[in-house]
């Protein structure tokens, strides 16, 4: 019997040693998830409708035999757009070596249904993810049923960093496990409160759990492993990149019942948290700042702009959760999300994140380092030689500019 044409003796026993397979039927299902979150970007919505309608592992089969012009009879047409997105990363290899790469470093393989399942992503439908990878107790992904997300700059102040510390340790003081994205600034200051607090904390990662990101966290993101999780929805082995960073936001607002921007600039990452939230119909609290404070422009702006609420103390925000006399609905009426990238700035996202500005790529390479179809791919390239951005060379494409912040 075989799983996707491998021996299923070879398939089992990498499955086995991540996840939970009591038969055929889960050691191919679980096969197959990780595949495909190794075959399509995060978010795709392409990858999402067909494996919610013929299952993962039939699904990647159709897929398989697309790649090889050997489509089976009355099986679902793929979208040839997607098809060229997906054709330069199928391969059977590179899934046992995820597997091994996980197992590994003692990372678990969760997917839709298992007991520690998130619920709430379910909530992103064709959007959600096709697995989660977790290091740490996976057990404590069940705490998400009770929790917040604290999110905010980078570049927090004195102030942010003050008033985070003391929301996550009241927050665990009325047993909310608290999530974040483990960057500098405000979600560092999130997990150290908790585990300071003795409480459960929830990492999201852009990249592989394999490698810590940021690497200044390294020592903070052991400890959330040794007491809490860390968790993403590509396997091992893949790199963070800006495109990913946003996607992994939507994880946060969708795994959590409140999101809560503590400190925030103009155009920061955790607006796009807010907003994810918002459209999922959780509430949005928003802690306020010094006028003067650049770093709380954007929390003043999600204030001004939507339906978020002033919270300011670790009582008003549990209070998100509905649990007591409910201080408002924290949903953005118009589900606008004013930092989510415009199609053809997602595109040229993802194309820059895949290209380096000191050694040239050939298009192909590009087009599945970002996922993208082979001649969409080509055609932005020859529009982004025009405006300087992107530069030919002997020995491939290469970007002329800092990636965009």
């Amino acid at each position: 019997m075989t799983i996707l044409e491998l021996p299923e003796a070879s398939v089992a026993p990498l499955v086995r040693a991540v996840a939970d397979a009591p038969d055929r039927a889960a050691v191919g299902e679980r096969f197959a998830r990780a595949a495909w979150s190794l075959v399509a970007e995060p978010g795709d919505g392409d990858a999402g409708r067909l494996v919610a309608e013929l299952g993962a592992e039939r699904a990647m089969a159709a897929l398989v035999a697309r790649v090889r012009e050997e489509p089976a009879p009355g099986e679902p047409r793929i979208p040839d757009a997607a098809l060229q997105r997906w054709r330069g990363r199928v391969g059977a290899g590179a899934v046992q070596l995820a597997l091994r790469q996980a197992a590994r470093f003692a990372a678990a393989l969760v997917v839709p249904g298992d007991d520690d399942w998130p619920r709430g992503l379910d909530d992103l439908g064709e959007h959600a993810p096709f697995a989660l990878w977790v290091r740490g107790d996976r057990a404590h992904l069940r705490a998400l049923d009770r929790s917040i997300a604290l999110v905010g700059a980078r570049a927090a102040t004195a102030y942010g960093e003050h008033v985070t510390m003391e929301a996550a340790a009241g927050l665990v003081d009325r047993r909310v496990a608290i999530v974040s994205g483990a960057a500098y600034g405000i979600d560092g200051a999130a997990h150290r409160a908790a585990l300071a607090s003795r409480g459960t904390t929830v990492a999201f990662l852009a990249g592989g759990v394999d490698r810590f990101y940021p690497a200044g966290h390294d020592q903070l993101l052991q400890k959330i492993v040794e007491r809490g999780a860390v968790a993403a929805e590509v396997p091992c082995g893949v790199a963070p990149s800006k495109w990913r960073f946003l996607q992994r936001n939507r994880l946060i607002a969708a795994a959590t019942q409140a999101t809560v921007v503590v400190e925030a600039g103009w155009r920061s990452g955790s607006i796009n948290t807010a907003n994810h939230a918002a459209q999922l119909g959780r509430p949005v609290g928003v802690v306020p700042g010094p006028v003067t404070s650049s770093a709380s422009a954007g929390c003043h702006r999600l204030l001004r702009e939507s339906e978020a609420l002033c919270v300011t103390t670790p009582s008003e925000m549990a209070q998100l959760l509905g649990e007591e006399e409910p201080i408002g609905s924290g949903v953005d009426a118009d589900g606008g999300a004013a930092d989510a990238p415009s199609p053809l700035d997602a595109t040229r996202l993802r194309l820059l994140d895949a290209m380096s500005t000191r050694s040239g790529r050939e298009s192909e390479r590009i087009a599945i380092i970002s996922g993208l179809a082979p001649d969409r791919v080509r055609a932005e390239l020859g529009l982004l030689e025009l405006e300087g951005l992107v530069r030919r060379r002997p020995s491939g494409w290469i970007r002329t500019v800092p990636e965009p912040a």
